[in-house]
C-alpha cells in the first residue's frame, strides 16, 4: 500500500522533469512566419483595427447577458411560475444548461469544423442561424406559459444545445483572424468585455426588469399586496430578455462572418 503512492510521485517527477525540457516552437509556424521575437505597439488598438474581431466582441457581451441571466434566475422561474419545489427546478435546470452541453459542444464542434472546410466563413454563419433558431425556441418556451411544463422544458433544452454552437464557431475564429503573439491579448479582452459587461449585467438587468413588472402586475390587479403570483409572472416577462439578447448575439455573429474571410487573407 505504501510502494503505489511512491511510484505515483515518481511518475510525476520524470513528467515534470520531461516537461520542462521541452521546447516551444515558434509562434506563427503554422502561418508560415516567425512571430515570436516580433513585438507589436499599441497591441489593443491593433486588435480592435479587426473588424470581425469587434462584432466578436459584441457578441460576446450579448451572448454572456443571456447566458447568465438564464443560469441564474432558471431556477427561481420553476419555483415561482411552474410551482416546483427547489430540487426539481435545481434538476431541471441541470438538464437545461448542463446536460445539453455535452452534446452541443461535442456535437457542434464536429459540424462547426466540417462546414468550415467547405466554407471559410461557414463557420461562423452556422454559428449565427444557430443562435437564431435558440431565440426561437427560447421565446416561444417563455410565450406557452405555466400550462405546458414539458414542452417548455423541452423547447428550452433545444434552445440552449443551439445557442453552445457559439462556443464551437467563435472561439476559433478568433484565432484565425488575430496573429499568434496578440491571441493571449485578443482573448484577454474578448473574456473582459464578455463577463464584465455581458455577465456581470445579465442578472442585475433580469432583476431589475423582474422588480419591475412585479410592481406593474400588482398595480394592474389592483393590489397593494406583494404576492409570490405577482413576482412569478415578474420574473417570467423578464427573461423574454433572454431571447432578445440571443437574437441580438445572431446578428453580430452573422456581422463577423461578412468580414472573416478578408480579415484571415490580411493575417496570412
Amino acid at each position: 500500500m505504501d510502494a503505489w503512492p511512491t511510484k505515483v510521485h515518481v511518475k510525476k517527477l520524470l513528467a515534470g522533469v520531461f516537461f520542462f525540457k521541452m521546447k516551444e516552437p515558434p509562434r506563427g509556424a503554422s502561418e508560415g512566419e516567425n512571430y515570436t521575437a516580433k513585438t507589436v505597439q499599441n497591441p489593443i488598438r491593433t486588435l480592435l483595427k479587426i473588424k470581425t474581431l469587434r462584432w466578436i466582441i459584441l457578441s460576446g457581451l450579448s451572448v454572456n447577458f443571456a447566458v447568465y441571466a438564464g443560469n441564474s434566475f432558471f431556477v427561481p422561474l420553476f419555483q415561482r411560475y411552474f410551482g416546483l419545489s427547489l430540487t426539481q427546478s435545481a434538476v431541471i435546470t441541470g438538464c437545461i444548461v448542463g446536460i445539453t452541453g455535452l452534446i452541443g459542444l461535442t456535437l457542434g464542434g464536429v459540424i462547426a469544423d466540417k462546414i468550415h472546410q467547405r466554407f471559410a466563413r461557414g463557420r461562423l454563419v452556422f454559428g449565427a442561424i444557430c443562435l437564431f433558431i435558440s431565440a426561437i425556441f427560447i421565446g416561444i418556451a417563455l410565450y406557452l406559459g405555466n400550462d405546458s411544463l414539458t414542452a417548455v422544458v423541452i423547447l428550452l433544452s433545444l434552445g440552449w444545445l443551439a445557442s453552445y454552437n457559439y462556443y464551437t464557431t467563435v472561439y476559433p475564429a478568433i484565432q484565425d483572424v488575430v496573429e499568434p503573439n496578440l491571441r493571449a491579448t485578443a482573448m484577454a479582452v474578448y473574456f473582459a468585455c464578455m463577463y464584465i459587461l455581458g455577465g456581470a449585467f445579465g442578472p442585475i438587468v433580469v432583476g431589475a426588469l423582474s422588480d419591475h413588472f412585479s410592481q406593474a402586475a400588482m398595480l394592474a390587479s389592483g393590489s397593494a399586496v406583494m404576492t409570490e403570483h405577482f413576482k412569478a409572472v415578474g420574473l417570467h416577462n423578464a427573461l423574454f430578455v433572454i431571447p432578445v439578447a440571443l437574437f441580438f448575439t445572431a446578428v453580430f455573429v452573422y456581422l463577423s462572418s461578412r468580414s472573416f474571410v478578408q480579415d484571415t487573407r490580411r493575417l496570412q
